[in-house]
């Protein structure tokens, strides 16, 4: 019974949500009742809990609007799928360029979540999939991602990180994570070095959006044997170059 009741609740704050949609000035909780057919007070109980939770805001004629927390999380839904898109050519040209596999990537906590993958059409395969998580203090584009954040901030987003070492250069502490942020923040790039994986190497730079802030990142990958020392300034410049077009697109003037 409490399964359902907790369905048919959810069921009228979308209906709440898509009656208001429509109302630029808004409606009050008499009218929203009545255009969904609920009893009122039913309505005032739903309506206060949306608007204590963001999802609505009640304007200075008392009337009820969407509010700013509903269009905060639309809007992280449309960015993300503007970033996919605009990234998805550079991304190409990357792996066609370098060889190298390449990924897109976003923070999600302490990990780096893929929302785009390129690999590279030979013998040679990654098995990485979208919407893998990976630890983001081991991986290029974890470095690039975190090094936006201030060391109180880094230090709150880190806190249960347990900092496994999966190779014998893995980072495996706060302090020298911080450090290496720092070479990233002063070369505009960063390198996973055999720090994940033994045998792989992989260089990502970060992506800014028009606030100047760091959104995602985008890397290029692959084995050693074929991303060897010699190619690290080559490959870093070039990826470089392509998150920089791809943080144009995205309205960065920086």
């Amino acid at each position: 019974m409490a399964t359902d009741n907790n369905v048919q609740s959810i069921d009228r704050a979308l209906d709440i949500i898509e009656v208001l949609s429509d109302e630029s000035e808004g409606l009050g909780v008499t009218e929203i009742a009545n255009r969904i057919g609920l009893h009122k007070s039913t309505a005032h109980r739903i309506i206060t809990t949306m608007t204590n939770r963001g999802y609505l805001n009640k304007n200075k004629s008392g009337n009820y609007q969407i509010g700013l927390k509903l269009i905060e999380a639309v809007s992280c839904y449309i960015n993300s799928l503007e970033l996919q898109t605009e990234a998805r050519p550079y991304i190409a040209k990357i792996t066609g360029e370098l060889g190298l596999t390449s990924h897109l990537g976003v923070l999600d906590g302490d990990q780096v979540v893929y929302i785009e993958k390129m690999d590279v059409f030979s013998n040679v395969r990654m098995y990485s999939q979208i919407g893998l998580h990976v630890h983001a203090y081991s991986c290029s584009l974890g470095k690039c991602l975190l090094s936006n954040y201030s060391a109180e901030d880094l230090r709150k987003i880190m806190a249960n990180c347990s900092f496994t070492r999966f190779t014998n250069k893995t980072i495996c502490s706060i302090e020298d994570l911080m450090s290496d942020l720092e070479l990233v923040r002063k070369r505009g790039w960063a390198i996973d070095d055999e720090e994940s994986e033994v045998g792989h190497r992989c260089i990502g730079a970060p992506i800014y959006d028009y606030r100047g802030d760091i959104i995602a990142a985008i890397s290029a990958s692959g084995p050693t044997t074929v991303f060897t020392p010699d190619r690290i300034d080559q490959v870093s410049s070039y990826v470089k170059a392509q998150a920089m077009e791809i943080s144009k697109s995205m309205g960065y003037v920086g």
